[in-house]
């Protein structure tokens, strides 16, 4: 199989798995339906884990163009390769959210929600708040890239790294993965955004384009951010580099403000009117 062979399947496997167990747990009618974020979390993580079993000896199985273009930027990954990889990654995605689209075939039209259905194929944030939602996904696919240059550094029984990953993974979902989802993966979020917004899915809304450009650009942030932090913190462990990464972080972490406020007060939370009588609670009204 060729590498860039590896990467598709990788990635389909990925999406697979992953957009299978949102879909399980969100449509209607089926047997894990509200089973709750522990059950997509592990479904993810076996996703990962399935995926590096899978193609890891094709291609290194990075699955993600996070990770491939963060190893290029450190010079682990030659640059002439990025486009291939990050193409069939994307293919990957799509192909793989195809495959859940007819899994589930029945279900999508016994399902009301349009948010629902988009669920299963991209990410949305619990709260729309832009510039935070963008520093959720860098910080989450940091750590990613951070972890996964970690974990190659350690040696494991011959065959553990891919579970290793995998928990590295759950651990990401569990503890960062409730504000936006964490696609800390630009094609698992793009290919499969296309997908929904290609297919026939019964009763389904608009794929959220608008948003579309943050599950993108902060993983890739992220992944190079993740992977520069390594080579110069972890590795040469240079004083220098030190002071700069805790620079750049205070830099980002007043940008973050900055853009935070901005954003604050371009979208003013609505005030909620007291309605009824003493004792009862207000009524918030739908955005």
């Amino acid at each position: 199989m060729t590498p860039f062979l590896g990467e598709l399947f990788g990635t389909m496997i990925l999406i697979i798995f992953g957009g299978g167990v949102v879909a399980g747990v969100v449509l209607k009618h089926s047997k894990a339906e509200a089973s709750g974020w522990i059950v997509i979390t592990f479904g993810w993580a076996m996703g990962v884990a399935m995926a590096i079993y899978a193609v890891g000896q094709f291609s290194g199985a990075h699955i993600n163009p996070a990770v491939t273009i963060g190893l290029a930027v450190i010079g682990e990954f030659p640059w002439s390769r990025v486009p291939g990889y990050v193409l069939a990654q994307i293919l990957g995605a799509f192909i793989g959210a195809v495959v859940v689209w007819l899994h589930y075939y029945p279900h999508w039209e016994k399902t009301e929600s349009q948010a629902a259905k988009l669920a299963v194929f991209s990410t949305d944030p619990a709260i729309i708040h832009t510039p935070s939602n963008l520093m959720s996904e860098i910080i989450g696919t940091f750590v990613l890239v951070l972890g996964v240059l970690a974990i190659g550094a350690n040696e494991f029984t011959q065959g553990l790294n891919p579970l290793v990953i995998g928990l590295l993974i759950l651990a990401i979902g569990l503890s960062l993965g409730g504000t936006t989802g964490y696609a800390i993966n630009p094609a698992r979020d793009l290919g499969p955004r296309l997908a929904h917004c290609i297919l026939p899915v019964a009763g389904k809304g608009k794929s959220n384009w608008k948003y579309a450009w943050v599950p993108i650009v902060g993983p890739l942030i992220g992944g190079i951010a993740g992977g520069l932090f390594y080579r110069y913190v972890f590795i040469e462990g240079s004083p220098l580099a030190m002071s700069l990464a805790l620079a750049v972080v205070l830099t980002c972490l007043a940008i973050e403000f900055i853009f935070a406020k901005r954003w604050e007060r371009r979208h003013p939370t609505p005030k909620i009117p007291a309605t009824g009588t003493p004792g009862t609670s207000a009524t918030r009204s739908k955005d």
